[in-house]
């Protein structure tokens, strides 16, 4: 965030718009600000956003331009130096910078011939950054220096990345991996003496703080923004635009814009989708459903529409507990086994007696679907069918999701019924490949890619090879990170990868849904309950 009034702190709406994020299931977030003579102030802590940034210490955070950053906590040991956020002194400038995640290889290590003081991939990231930048050899840099060393950045790292950087006295910048796997936005406010600005991972966080003319930071570009104005440059050579599919399915919150992709609609045309499959499906068993009930929360807006093009009774038929994190990203199976029954509880009256169709975003380890399916049961549902938004996860994420080994997803070398089998359903049904892609393609169909890799094994970026991912899995392992150990110079030998969650978990967050960037267009919105 830059505001054009210098004298005037950032960090207050900073904090407010980590907590519209907080759905991502961030444990550990911080904000760096820079105030007179470019001198930085930080506050980096784990726990909640609300808890972290009280007022006493928002107050400690003096100046108008600033960053901030969530991240999930992947391990039950966390580092505060693993927090993402970084500063490094270079020359007389001074930069912080935060980002969501690249592919760490320890060549570059070794390139640098750099202390990497952590396991975290930000911290490596911003040396080269910085590394670029001192090439120059210049003791003022220009813009024209900074897209330079960005574009070089961009050929030495391989990977999905969103990353925004601030430098002291100069202004705030932001790019883009060259595939735009990750996302990240820009917006504007007009002040009577300037435009401030904002960059943010959803549209959400501008909408709330009264920024408009959203506009997604294009696949390879740099924006570097000042109190003079603002300059974007494309800096790294074309590649595919392929952003990640899995933002839609489940960690972008549903009143957030994507690529010009409302979040909202997509899962609704989802549910449309899935609800042509399961009637399919559900024919060719000779099955009949009483209910369609969602898993909170990321599947509501899919199992409604579900509902309504069945002609089904839609019913939310588990209560949540909304101060229990998420449970695929919880480390070790049997922290996750026990927090499932702590974070929701099944109303009898809408389960005893019936066939009841679950709706759910995805299926990962299937533990939480599990226990889910055990506790329908155990109020007395006769029959469980569970319909998923995504396809069957089979493979590794190697761009920022914390998704486990290949042998701890359930998917991995079952089948259709097997998987059914480990989760103790009935009866699952996934969703096609192409109706999720067509589901999302929909509503920006100037996009031909995504990245599917989770589904289909094929990364994008190249580069990933079988013996990377050994290594990757190796690191990921639950015994792993339930054995990590903290480094005696700072750094923690846990596992740095993780994009967030998928659901909102701030009781006070308030948020406007309104057109100020391009939430409510017309395109898609209809009610499948009406359409003939």
């Amino acid at each position: 965030l830059l505001l054009h009034d210098a004298s005037v702190d950032a960090a207050p709406e900073i904090s407010e718009g980590l907590s519209l994020l907080q759905h991502r299931g961030q444990d550990a977030c911080g904000i760096v600000t820079c105030g007179p003579k470019g001198r930085f102030f930080q506050c980096k802590a784990n726990g909640m956003v609300r808890d972290v940034f009280d007022e006493k210490a928002i107050a400690k955070l003096i100046g108008g331009m600033g960053v901030g950053h969530g991240k999930l906590l992947q391990n039950l040991i966390l580092s505060l130096y693993n927090a993402s956020q970084f500063v490094i002194q270079l020359l007389e400038a001074r930069i912080t910078q935060k980002h969501n995640h690249f592919m760490l290889t320890h060549p570059m290590v070794s390139y640098l011939r750099i202390h990497i003081n952590t396991s975290s991939d930000s911290e490596l990231l911003l040396n080269l950054f910085a590394n670029n930048l001192q090439q120059t050899g210049k003791f003022r840099i220009n813009e024209d220096d900074i897209f330079t060393a960005i574009g070089g950045l961009m050929k030495q790292c391989t990977g999905a990345y969103a990353c925004v950087a601030m430098l002291a006295g100069f202004g705030i910048i932001a790019f883009r991996d060259p595939n735009g796997i990750r996302p990240v936005g820009m917006a504007s406010r007009s002040i009577s003496s300037g435009s401030d600005y904002l960059f943010a991972s959803e549209s959400i966080v501008a909408d709330a703080l009264g920024f408009s003319e959203w506009e997604d930071v294009k696949p390879g570009e740099a924006v570097i923004i000042t109190r003079s104005g603002v300059s974007r440059k494309r800096v790294a050579e074309h590649a595919t635009f392929a952003p990640d599919i899995f933002e839609f399915v489940y960690f972008a919150r549903p009143d957030s814009v994507l690529d010009g992709i409302s979040v909202y609609r997509s899962r609704m045309a989802m549910g449309d989708a899935l609800a042509v499959e399961v009637e399919k499906v559900l024919k060719e068993r000779n099955i009949t459903v009483d209910v369609v009930i969602p898993v909170p929360d990321t599947s509501r807006v899919a199992a409604l529409n579900l509902a309504q093009k069945l002609n089904l009774p839609y019913r939310e038929g588990f209560i949540k507990n909304r101060y229990v994190g998420r449970t695929f990203i919880m480390p070790g199976q049997q922290m996750r086994r026990r927090n499932v029954r702590r974070k929701l509880n099944a109303m009898a009256l809408e389960f005893s007696g019936k066939n009841v169709l679950l709706v759910d975003d995805s299926i990962v380890r299937g533990t939480t679907s599990e226990e889910i399916i055990q506790m329908a049961k155990d109020v007395g549902a006769k029959m469980v069918i569970v319909a998923s938004c995504a396809p069957p996860i089979r493979h590794s994420n190697v761009y920022g999701i914390d998704m486990p080994s290949r042998a701890e997803l359930v998917a991995y070398g079952r089948n259709t019924e097997e998987i059914a089998e480990a989760i103790g359903a009935d009866l699952v049904v996934f969703q096609t490949l192409p109706d999720l892609i067509a589901s999302v393609r929909q509503f920006n169909p100037s996009i031909s890619t995504f990245d599917c890799s989770v589904f289909t094994g094929e990364y994008v970026t190249g580069g990933v090879s079988e013996e990377y991912l050994r290594q990757l899995e190796l690191l990921r392992a639950d015994n792993v990170k339930n054995k990590a150990t903290v480094n005696p110079e700072g750094g923690s030998h846990e596992s740095e990868v993780g994009r967030g969650s998928g659901f909102r978990n701030g009781e006070n967050v308030v948020a406007s849904s309104g057109p100020i960037n391009g939430a409510d267009d017309t395109v898609g919105l209809h009610n499948t309950w009406n359409v003939s």
